[in-house]
């Protein structure tokens, strides 16, 4: 059994930007590997702002949209973080999704080619100082080797435990070797109340399951029923459904939920199948976001 603390998924609420960096050093304080901020928010921003409140605690995006910032002011960004941090900063990147990137009013080519492109971009920067480590976000065989070839580690969102331990086995050698971060943010609610607990991780993957290329992932590691349920119930328009088509089976392969030691053996099954950091995003059942993270403070105490 691992001793070493998970990292911790952590997001910047217009309101309480200044809670969130003094949560941020809590954080640190007890011991947790690592803060991993989404995409929600400015994640670049919030990682800089924690860059200056911490000291030792590795940081990371997870992810930014390359579609969101020119390619120079991303790796500037980056490299101004890596360094003020002092090297514990991790740049991750993603392709983002269909619906956001509509809002930006972009329109992306080839997920693969685009990333590859980007990536070499920002690596080829002049006179901007020391890149940080680049972080892939990937989810099925092809990013995934990708990020093992151009990247320094990648990052998954909602993935299945029991799919992952065949996701390494397919992986080419990384270019790093024992240095390649592998992380994914497991949505996390921590309560004697498992039905509760059940209720608030189907809320958080509500609009998940709105997606293609999460449905799409979720059909090829087994769960075709329930995927292709919700994609009837989305084409009906019958939204109300949606929550009662997320099995149980489903949602315990891709979340962390219920009394605090099913919760802890979750993770332990994480780590056993190969997971090095698993990223845990806090909900609460009774509460908001303070209150999440007190549940996994008193989970590890």
């Amino acid at each position: 059994m691992t001793t070493q603390l998970p990292a911790i998924s952590l997001s910047a609420v217009p309101g309480r930007r200044k809670k969130t960096l003094e949560l941020a050093k809590e954080v640190e304080d007890r011991g947790f590997s690592g803060i991993y901020c989404p995409s929600f928010g400015d994640a670049m921003g919030l990682c800089n702002a924690m860059a200056q409140v911490t000291s030792t605690i590795e940081l990371g995006t997870s992810i930014v949209n390359i579609y969101a910032r020119n390619v120079a002011d991303y790796a500037q960004t980056a490299s101004f973080i890596h360094e003020v941090s002092e090297g514990r900063f991790r740049f991750g990147l993603g392709v983002a999704h269909a619906p956001s990137n509509k809002r930006l009013g972009v329109n992306p080519g080839k997920p693969l080619g685009d990333m590859r492109e980007f990536v070499a971009a920002v690596e080829g920067m002049e006179r901007i100082g020391e890149l940080p480590p680049i972080i892939l976000a990937a989810m099925r065989d092809k990013m995934v080797a990708l990020a093992g070839e151009i990247g320094s580690g990648m990052v998954l969102a909602n993935a299945s435990r029991k799919a992952f331990t065949g996701t390494l086995e397919r992986m080419p050698t990384p270019k790093v070797g024992d240095d390649f971060f592998m992380g994914c943010m497991i949505p996390t609610c921590v309560s004697d109340d498992r039905d509760a607990a059940a209720a608030v991780c189907r809320k958080t993957l509500f609009s998940y399951v709105h997606l293609p290329n999460y449905r799409n992932y979720w059909k090829a590691v087994g769960y075709r029923d329930e995927m292709e349920a919700i994609e009837a119930a989305i084409e009906a328009g019958d939204r109300d459904s949606i929550p009662g088509l997320m099995s149980d089976a489903w949602l315990s392969d891709v979340t962390l939920f219920g009394p605090a030691d099913e919760v802890k053996a979750g993770l332990q099954e994480w780590y056993d199948a190969g997971l090095t950091t698993p990223i845990l995003v806090p909900s609460s059942a009774v509460g908001g976001q303070f209150q999440a993270f007190e549940e996994i403070f008193d989970l590890f105490d």
